[in-house]
């Protein structure tokens, strides 16, 4: 095992812990951006580092076609490739499989699917994924699993858990730097508590340096999506980093937090940057509307970031349209956010005032009271009561 985890903090459920990585020293609850291609669209690893980015999420699929893994190896791992001082994930190679490719097959040997270069089939097996991922050298690496979205339903939910079992197998047997590099699993199930259930208990068994929650964020409802949350948080080790995967809504990483969770990355605060948003602690700002052209304030009036104490929200509008500067400046301004939300979080729980916290974070977003019912229903299974702090909620 290649990590320690110490948690420095609590209120109930909800944690603030010291999580050492070979390549970083990190702080949790942490959100992690999406580096697709080994970097973050349009920001530098200067700025990364100057914003508190403490790890950076990189897709092995993508990296295995475009520059190859066997090249980033010769040339010394990631870090070094991408020139990034600090800490690096690397997911499995699933997802973009299924997501992104027509005709991918699953079955007991791996993932089938055509090759994007020259239309061929070709498999993906737990073996080749860890392979992959032992070249990239990432600080954690993440098990291949049979990927469902939860909005399906049926026996095809129960055979993709128990095959998300059984490679994990496969992946630990073929896991050849434990020393260096930490293997996550995945725990599988949809939206079934059993299923849930028995994942969560058979990769306990496998004593894991860390696990993920996946199969979420893929249109499920809210009030599912939390209780599935809840329930893995709960049934997982105390002592092991927590990971929500695909989660980058800022309302959902603070009801994740107050859950018991540690770990989100998603691209959603660089890809709704370059649609023109801005994220603010109000919920969001579309820079693109014409409202916005004559507009000198800052995008948040509050924010230290960059971009806030030298742009006016006029200025960025005139950009988001017509040039990769509007892009570049509004995926610094939200990385920035989330960062200070991840920061903000693990302070309030160590200085023992994270209902608070929640409190103001909700009365901002939701000034009229009407905090959706299944972030109440979060709150009240978190042991957070917000009815003080949002008389007028709706309930």
């Amino acid at each position: 095992m290649a990590l320690k985890f110490e948690v420095l903090g609590r209120f109930n459920r909800a944690r603030a812990a010291q999580l050492t990585l070979p390549h970083y020293l990190c702080q949790t609850p942490l959100f992690m951006p999406v580096g697709t291609q080994g970097t973050i669209k349009g920001l530098t690893k200067n700025q990364l580092e100057e914003i508190g980015c403490q790890i950076i999420l990189g897709n092995t699929y993508h990296l295995a076609l475009r520059p190859t893994s066997e090249l980033i190896d010769e040339l010394g791992g990631l870090h070094k490739f991408m020139n990034w001082p600090r800490a690096l994930l690397t997911d499995s190679g699933g997802f973009q499989m299924v997501s992104l490719l027509h005709l991918a097959d699953i079955t007991e040997k791996g993932v089938t699917f055509q090759s994007p270069v020259d239309g061929k089939p070709m498999l993906l097996t737990p073996e080749e994924s860890i392979q992959i991922q032992n070249r990239i050298g990432a600080d954690i690496i993440m098990a291949l699993d049979d990927v469902v979205r939860t909005t399906i339903t049926g026996p095809r939910i129960e055979e993709a858990m128990y095959r998300t079992l059984r490679w994990i197998d496969r992946c630990i047997a073929a896991h050849k730097r434990p020393n260096e590099q930490n293997l996550f699993g995945i725990v599988q199930g949809g939206l079934d508590p059993v299923l849930r259930d028995i994942c969560v208990r058979g990769l306990v068994e496998r004593n894991l340096p860390g696990y993920a929650i996946g199969g979420l964020a893929g249109g499920e409802d809210k009030d599912s999506f939390w209780r599935v949350v809840a329930q893995c948080t709960a049934a997982l080790p105390e002592d092991k980093p927590r990971y929500v995967m695909g989660v980058g809504y800022p309302l959902d990483i603070v009801v994740c937090s107050a859950l018991g969770a540690d770990m989100y990355d998603c691209v959603y605060p660089t890809r709704t940057a370059r649609f023109g948003t801005a994220l603010v602690p109000e919920g969001v700002l579309k820079l693109k509307h014409q409202a916005m052209a004559n507009d000198i304030r800052p995008i948040d009036p509050m924010c230290e970031c960059m971009v806030c104490k030298n742009y006016t929200r006029a200025y960025i509008h005139c950009l988001v349209t017509k040039d990769a500067m509007g892009s570049q400046l509004l995926s610094y301004h939200n990385l920035y956010y989330m960062m200070k939300l991840s920061r903000d979080l693990h302070s309030s729980i160590v200085e023992g005032r994270f209902p608070e916290f929640v409190c103001k974070f909700l009365q901002t977003m939701f000034p009229k009271g009407d905090v959706p019912e299944w972030v109440c229903n979060a709150m009240e299974v978190a042991g957070i009561d917000i009815s003080s702090c949002c008389h007028e909620m709706k309930v």
